[in-house]
């Protein structure tokens, strides 16, 4: 159902995933909205449509937002992601993932609009299975995981007692960049692989860790399924459809079904930059599962999504869009 000239609110749009789907949203004939406290966000993302500066508690703020621009729908992404401060946070993790989302869902609810809400495989904790599928048994192993998991259990029984439409896109390894380098990753401080080894080949950092190298895997090092952020932002757009088009919703998995080692990541990177800098081998993290990855037959047959993307784009694109990061934030580092 694309139609021109409709609102979106995309909370927590300045962000990653959130900025890349407000691309897909505008190339779709959206206009998004981005409601963001910046927090986590970056305001120069905000490059498609209108932005409202707000945090997703403040319910005054948000009515004002729904008001203003008569949304067709709202996609969910504002977030605490950081499982290590999870552990040592945890109620600003309920605050703000739970208590935030149950104020946005019922704005969006009161206001008649339908919901997609950026979850995480993180809601599965260790592995029964490979791949795992969306029936696959819910038992997060940290605080994070858990907040996810509480807000899809709500969005569910908003479905089965209110009919409220809603979909949870549960996402494995987002990685990449937009390939026109307008929007990347960029987190401060910086803690996800690949960042760090493209900081590496850069020569800002020195040395990067594999956690880890005996595990039961192909090489010794755990597997994990990265997906291309354009590909994650193209599904969210899916998903929305789905829901203006009558379907209920439900929870879908976003993955690719291939799985790439962190040795095999750390050779795609020094391929695609042309550079070489020093692995170390660390201790394995607790929690850390030696592989996850996607069954995505659910996606590809109820939202016609299928990944388009591989490894080698999304670190080519990744690297195009870290380089012009890295020069306007360390231009000394680089000069």
């Amino acid at each position: 159902m694309k139609s021109a000239s409709k609102h979106v609110i995309v909370a927590g749009g300045a962000g990653y995933v959130g900025s890349h789907t407000c691309l897909a949203l505008a190339r779709a004939g959206y206009i998004p909205v981005v409601y963001d406290n910046l927090s986590n966000g970056h305001r120069d993302f905000v490059q498609w449509g209108p932005f409202v500066e707000g945090d997703i508690q403040d319910t005054e703020n948000l009515a004002e937002a729904f008001q203003m621009y008569a949304p067709v729908g709202v996609l969910h992404f504002a977030a605490l992601i950081e499982v290590g401060e999870s552990v040592k946070d945890p109620i600003s993790f309920y605050r703000n993932n739970v208590t935030g989302a149950i104020s946005l869902i019922e704005c969006a609810k009161t206001y008649g609009v339908p919901l997609v809400f950026s979850s995480t495989c993180a809601t599965y904790g260790t592995p029964a299975y490979l791949p795992m599928d969306e029936v696959h048994e819910q038992t997060p192993l940290n605080p994070y995981g858990r907040t996810k998991l509480v807000v899809e259990q709500a969005l569910s029984d908003l479905r089965q007692y209110s009919n409220y439409p809603s979909i949870a896109l549960r996402y494995f390894n987002a990685a990449g960049a937009d390939p026109e380098g307008r929007i990347g990753e960029w987190h401060e401080p910086e803690t996800h692989a690949i960042p760090i080894a493209l900081d590496n080949a850069l020569g800002i950092r020195s040395g990067f860790s594999i956690n880890g190298d005996d595990y039961e895997t192909r090489d010794g090092t755990c597997i994990r399924d990265y997906v291309h952020v354009l590909d994650l932002a193209e599904a969210h757009v899916k998903a929305l459809e789905r829901l203006l088009d009558g379907h209920l919703g439900g929870a879908f998995n976003l993955g690719t079904g291939n799985g790439t080692s962190v040795r095999e990541l750390v050779e795609t990177i020094k391929s695609v930059t042309g550079k070489s800098f020093d692995v170390q081998i660390a201790p394995r993290r607790m929690g850390d599962s030696p592989v996850l990855i996607a069954n995505r037959e659910k996606a590809e047959t109820e939202l016609e999504w299928r990944p388009r993307r591989n490894i080698t784009e999304i670190i080519t694109d990744a690297w195009n869009w870290h380089q012009k990061l890295r020069a306007k934030t360390h231009p000394d580092s680089l000069a």
